[in-house]
């Protein structure tokens, strides 16, 4: 069985489950964390653009655990892209976490439509590490081409890149690159919560595949498919508000798919995107100010 916890590229553990606060309203988000760590996770992922990295460092502070046994990810914002501006992304999203290190901190789209600014952005992040401001560095939503460019003329491959990936969108290719690359496959979206509300008549939720599988462990679709995922080597951040579900979503660790069931659960690839294409991403549409405190 896997174990819960991944070894990145630079050596750093990261541990596999990671509570995702992605939509989690500020007031929510603290009581989440807190709620997860009392549950076992070791590992949250936020983001500057979610806007509620503040209760994350709340959470993380009300729970008892002491700071260097939690994993925190977090993500620089397009409009923070820029070698000086991406530094004092930096200084805001640690200021509002409460802390003096990152563990991982991740560019958070691949801003197609100004590259040379997303290059400046990493470099920025190479600094950042060479520092020892932050323990590794990654991107987030960089599909093949995005790259091959970023190797090129950077330095330090990253150690994470955060994509959509669940049963109906597995970008084979993308996870193929990352293979070869030695790039962790960080997978948001893990249980295709993004196809329930896109697509209410083919929700992963409900796919009779994933009950199938489920109903011979006792287990739900949600829990197979975090451990389809775990099993073939990716990291995983689910997210919830609900005790139960976060409980439920870190409850994984107990029984192992097959070599027939992986593959039939490979075999529900629609290739079919739920989130936005990342080229689509530009500052004239989803340009915002990250406030400062």
């Amino acid at each position: 069985m896997p174990t819960n916890t991944i070894t990145l590229n630079n050596g750093v553990e990261l541990p596999a489950i990671g509570l995702g606060v992605f939509q989690t309203p500020p007031d929510a988000t603290t009581a989440a964390v807190e709620e997860a760590l009392r549950v076992g996770y070791r590992h949250v992922d936020t983001a500057a653009a979610y806007m509620n990295e503040r209760g994350v460092g709340e959470g993380i502070r009300r729970s008892g655990i002491a700071r260097d046994e939690v994993f925190i990810e977090t993500k620089v914002w397009i409009s923070d892209y820029g070698y000086d501006a991406t530094l004092h992304a930096f200084d805001k999203g640690a200021g509002k976490l409460g802390v003096d290190q990152l563990d991982l901190l991740i560019l958070h789209q691949p801003l197609s439509s100004s590259f040379d600014r997303t290059l400046d952005a990493y470099r920025a992040l190479e600094k950042l590490l060479a520092d020892g401001k932050v323990r590794a560095i990654g991107v987030s939503n960089f599909m093949p081409e995005h790259l091959d460019r970023l190797l090129t003329e950077t330095s330090v491959v990253p150690a994470v890149n955060q994509i959509e990936l669940h049963p109906y969108f597995q970008q084979a290719v993308l996870q193929q690159v990352h293979a070869e690359q030695g790039i962790l496959t960080q997978a948001w979206s893990p249980i295709g919560g993004i196809t329930s509300y896109r697509d209410a008549e083919k929700s992963t939720f409900d796919d009779p595949t994933l009950l199938e599988i489920a109903g011979q462990y006792g287990k739900s679709a949600a829990q197979v498919m975090l451990r389809w995922h775990l099993q073939q080597g990716r990291s995983v951040i689910p997210k919830s508000t609900k005790p139960a579900r976060i409980a439920e979503n870190f409850d994984v660790f107990d029984f192992e798919l097959t070599t027939e069931q992986l593959a039939a659960i490979d075999g529900l690839d629609t290739g079919v995107r739920g989130g936005p294409d990342p080229d689509s991403i530009t500052l004239e549409t989803f340009g915002r100010e990250i406030p400062e405190a």
